[in-house]
């Protein structure tokens, strides 16, 4: 394989904050459900900082895709999961809100 392309950082950076988002989220909605449906104040807390970080992973995978001779994979697979953990926090809110 003789090319000049790389992995761009911030792909790489967008898919490792893909990964923390999903994995908090999903920790947090485990870890409520196990407590009858009550969520701590610590899981909120978690759910909200991994929200931040899919709209930073999110943005890093936007600008990373764009870039020229580079390989796609990371920008793409971070793109997804940060897009992923957006939606899910926007479906935790909603539920939330209507009160199911």
């Amino acid at each position: 394989m003789f090319t000049d392309n790389r992995h761009p950082e911030e792909g790489i950076m967008s898919f490792i904050l893909g990964c923390i988002s999903v994995g908090t989220l999903a920790v947090a909605v485990l870890f409520t459900y196990n407590n009858g449906g009550q969520a701590k104040i610590q899981y909120a807390a978690a759910s909200l900082f991994a929200a931040l970080f899919s709209v930073v992973g999110l943005v890093l995978g936007i600008k990373s895709r764009f870039e020229k001779d580079v390989f796609k994979i990371f920008p793409n697979l971070g793109f997804f999961l940060n897009l992923l953990s957006v939606i899910f926090v926007i479906v935790i809110l909603f539920l939330g809100i209507s009160g199911l």
